[in-house]
């Protein structure tokens, strides 16, 4: 796999930001959960396709609604995308449900409960 140069990261960091703006600003589809955020963005170097890795804080149902209305935006989105960057091509964009985030929350919630009932064991061990 080849190493991302500055011009991909950046093309990278550019439409992640605007991806972010136009999801939260411009589309008014109701199945697409307030709580969207688009946590990564990787563009092909040839600037044709490009993958949204996004997450949505809610319930299963609310993220498979989220990513079907995406998809269905899906046009509108590049087309605003297109207007808004100066590139030479608009990337047909992919959307990827990402659950890294709910992820470590679990893990951060699972290693909380076994160093409190650790301290719970050694507090009982001392009396």
């Amino acid at each position: 796999m080849r190493k991302n140069s500055i011009k991909n990261t950046r093309v990278n960091t550019e439409v992640q930001k605007e991806l972010s703006n136009i999801i939260r600003a411009g589309i008014k589809d109701p199945r697409v959960a307030p709580w969207t955020s688009v946590v990564a963005v990787t563009v092909a170097p040839d600037l044709k396709t490009c993958k949204a890795y996004i997450s949505v804080l809610g319930d299963e149902k609310a993220q498979q609604d989220t990513v079907k209305g995406l998809k269905s935006a899906e046009g509108y989105i590049r087309r605003e995308l297109a207007r808004n960057l100066n590139m030479r091509n608009t990337p047909e964009i992919t959307f990827v449900l990402d659950q890294s985030i709910e992820y470590g929350v679990n893990m951060s919630k699972k290693i909380n409960d076994v160093t409190r009932d650790l301290k719970m064991d050694g507090e009982e061990d001392a009396e």
